[in-house]
């Protein structure tokens, strides 16, 4: 006797973990098999890009700050890296430090969220308190210098806001300490876990060609064997002075995504220890800078990418010789890093969905940007 079915509908969201509900996914299910997947994007469209055109080009660096508050720093970089190209400037030596110390603090900040809460989604409380601890260390740094916890707006074109306290330097070397002895503790707790490998291993693979054809990039391509990253390959800022690995995994499933994150850790640590040993004295913006009003890149285009802690992210800048951009296109790593949902999720079993989807890292302030 045959038993009839129904494909079933599931309403994934809409859901954002610190606003009313920017994305969803509508699911059919045939049993515990998904059969259709549509990420729905665009409920809290803030339009940044039209909004640039309206500010002086300094105005729209606590934008950027939004487009992924987990990973401020390297948004405020790659605006400003962009301003700069139109400008032809050279940055300051200090500043450069400056901005690859916070923009490391930074990665790892975002990805101890991810790690947590990641972790907390397939049902481990511990880590998620362990990582937001450790979170705090690098919080705590980053308010200190920038005054401000999350959305920092430290970045200027031309330098940074201003200088490192007194002190700052000494107590960055200390944490970076603190930092490493706990993520070692992280492989202890989780990492060799059978549960946790058992819901990751084999689960949501990504192949090499898959990663090409998308033009998915950061840990989610380094995981599938492509060690591609923005700092070795085109580096910018500084980064060509400091002596670290790009970590990758060829497995190309969740569990393999979760390894190279944790190896890019310890990675930011070491970029971290080597920038603080040969930090320089001196100024922290061009003189030109400090006169925000007056910004004006002769009329041109420029783009600028950096690697953010999800990926590649991109500012396309042209300049029509005013004090405002012209225009502004954000590359934007989980807009186009979420674009593979269908065809990673469709035939795979409903249990499978969160592990998949979060594995991804994927920041719904960059989708609907």
């Amino acid at each position: 006797m045959a038993i009839k079915t129904e494909t079933m509908t599931l309403n994934m969201g809409p859901q954002h973990p610190s606003t009313h509900g920017v994305f969803r996914l509508v699911v059919d299910v045939d049993g515990e098999t998904i059969k259709r997947v549509e990420p729905v994007m665009g409920y809290l469209h803030r339009g940044s890009e039209k909004l640039a055109e309206r500010f002086v080009y300094t105005q729209f660096i606590p934008y950027t700050d939004r487009l992924d508050y987990m990973n401020a720093m390297t948004n405020n970089y790659v605006y400003c890296a962009a301003v700069e190209k139109l400008l032809e400037w050279e940055i300051p030596e200090r500043a450069e430090y400056l901005r690859v110390i916070t923009m490391e603090l930074n990665r790892i900040a975002s990805h101890l969220v991810w790690w947590g809460t990641y972790l907390l989604d397939i049902g481990a409380l511990s880590p998620f308190l362990y990582a937001f601890r450790d979170r705090d260390h690098c919080l705590d740094l980053l308010n200190e210098i920038s005054g401000a916890r999350m959305t920092f707006n430290y970045m200027r074109i031309g330098g940074v806001k201003w200088d490192s306290p007194d002190g700052w330097i000494d107590r960055v070397k200390e944490k970076v300490k603190v930092l490493r002895e706990n993520i070692n503790e992280y492989d202890t707790l989780v990492t060799g876990n059978e549960i946790f490998q058992s819901r990751t291993i084999g689960v949501g693979k990504l192949t090499k060609e898959q990663i090409l054809d998308w033009g998915i990039s950061g840990p989610l391509a380094r995981a599938s064997g492509l060690k591609m990253d923005i700092r070795k390959d085109e580096p910018y800022s500084i980064y060509d002075r400091f002596d670290f690995d790009i970590p990758t995994q060829e497995e190309g499933d969740v569990y393999a995504r979760y390894k190279v994150r944790i190896a890019e850790l310890y990675e930011s640590l070491k970029i971290i220890e080597q920038a603080c040993e040969q930090i320089p004295e001196g100024d922290i913006i061009t003189k030109k800078g400090k006169r925000i009003m007056m910004i004006k890149p002769p009329a041109g285009e420029a783009y600028t990418r950096a690697e953010a802690s999800k990926g590649e992210i991109g500012v396309y800048a042209i300049s029509n010789g005013k004090n405002k951009p012209y225009r502004i296109k954000l590359r934007r790593p989980s807009f186009v890093n979420v674009a593979i949902l269908q065809e990673l999720l469709i035939g795979k079993n409903i249990q499978d969905l969160v592990a998949i989807f979060g594995s991804l890292d994927i920041v719904l302030g960059e989708v609907d940007a």
